[in-house]
């Protein structure tokens, strides 16, 4: 995912938003990248995404998504029809 993308599709934060609160904030848990433009709080399909980028930052990692931006979008509104999330798309600590 480029840094431009938006992992919050619903409040539109972006990848780059995320890391620059977290490298600001250094926020203790990822419930608080909420504080980020409300980002997780909407229909909060990207919570896990919101998780996993808070684990990568925590071991000191650059925070990153590895699926594309379609590919995430397309799986997100597989996700409103079903109500479940496809595994290939979910972060690898998340399945």
């Amino acid at each position: 995912m480029d840094p431009d993308d938006h992992v919050c599709l619903c409040f539109r934060v972006s990848l780059r938003k995320i890391r620059t609160y977290m490298r600001v904030e250094n926020p203790p848990v990822a419930s608080l990248i909420s504080e980020c433009l409300s980002a997780g709080t909407g229909c909060r399909w990207c919570v896990p995404f919101l998780k996993h980028l808070h684990e990568q930052h925590l071991r000191g990692e650059n925070p990153d998504l590895n699926v594309s931006p379609q590919r995430y979008a397309e799986a997100r509104l597989n996700y409103h029809e079903s109500g479940e999330r496809e595994k290939d798309v979910l972060p690898d600590d998340d399945q």
